[in-house]
């Protein structure tokens, strides 16, 4: 089959389109003949050298992708060959076949093509894990998404307005506020140009926001804390921002507040699987009514990765770039 190879750690030109063995699926894994794959700024530190796929995942990019099931290994249930599926990988979604455990497999939700589908599993999965089932955001709650327009964002948005939170999300140009706006958010705010915590603060008339998701890290941890409201839950799941932030524990300590970091690509395979499976039950039928949507920006082919990878590291998309065979 063909794979995007990262040749060597560095920039968009050291992924290059190869010839590599086909995959064999292990007992409980199935083989998924891949249409579509989500990019992901994980496939970008990845090809950096900064992330190395856990032991024993394919060693190409591509944390999700979507397809047609094309062999099973001995011990699955519940999917057979010629399904229409998506799933949630550990690597190897830049390429033509891939195998996953059969507990990260999901069925396309309910009106959503197979390729639009290579959207959803990374970030829906990445979304319900920390926001619902960590930080067990409730309704009349206020969810404060930083990068509301990035893939992760997006989902962030859309399901905390579905599951009856107000939310609230950061943004750097005009035209992503506006889209965070359709897609419910209910603030708005420019990082380039307002304090975040201020806007929160007024927002909230002082009560502060009760979850937050942050894609930045250490550049945002001061006042993350500062925009927490008592009893807050910080969710970090990204790092953009750097690694190594000052934390005022007096301040946390006050507000009663909690700080959680996680990555979803790392964690065991029945941990993976409990997530695959809360994200169908909760996530999909809100997919199929049409009250959660994949954002997609664009569409390129697998032999245009190195191009995917420049517009993500631009940052001037909004929504998913995905990559298809």
């Amino acid at each position: 089959m063909r794979a995007v190879v990262v040749t060597e750690p560095g920039g968009p030109e050291v992924l290059q389109l190869e010839q590599v063995a086909d995959p064999v699926p292990a007992p409980g894994e199935v083989v998924i003949e891949i249409t579509a794959a989500g990019v992901n700024r994980a496939d970008l530190m990845q090809r950096q050298g900064f992330y190395p796929p856990p032991p024993g995942a394919p060693p190409y990019p591509g944390l999700e992708c979507s397809g047609r099931i094309a062999a099973l290994g001995s011990d699955v249930t519940g999917w057979q060959v010629g399904d229409n599926v998506c799933a949630l990988l550990a690597g190897g979604g830049y390429a033509e076949q891939v195998a996953v455990p059969a507990g990260q497999v999901l069925p396309l939700p309910p009106g959503v093509g197979v390729v639009d589908a290579a959207a959803l599993p990374e970030v829906a999965c990445t979304v319900y894990a920390n926001v619902f089932m960590h930080a067990a955001l409730a309704p009349g709650e206020t969810l404060l998404v930083h990068g509301g327009s990035s893939g992760i964002g997006t989902m962030a948005i859309q399901l905390g307005h579905a599951m009856g939170a107000r939310v609230a999300c950061t943004a750097g140009s005009p035209a992503k506020l506006e889209r965070c706006r359709e897609l419910g958010a209910d603030l708005a705010i420019s990082y380039r140009d307002e304090d975040f915590t201020e806007a929160i603060e007024q927002f909230t008339d002082g009560h502060g926001a009760d979850v937050i998701l942050d894609i930045v890290g250490a550049a945002y941890l001061p006042q993350n804390v500062r925009a927490l409201a008592t009893g807050g839950r910080l969710v970090v799941i990204g790092m953009q921002g750097g690694t190594t932030g000052e934390l005022n524990l007096a301040l946390l300590l006050t507000k009663r507040a909690s700080i959680f970091a996680a990555s979803l690509r790392a964690r065991p395979v029945p941990e993976k699987a409990a997530i695959v499976s809360a994200t169908q039950a909760n996530v999909w039928p809100l997919i199929g009514s049409g009250k959660v949507v994949p954002v997609i920006d664009q569409v390129l082919p697998l032999e245009q990765a190195a191009q995917a990878h420049r517009l993500l590291d631009a940052s001037e998309h909004i929504g998913k770039i995905l990559l298809t065979t």
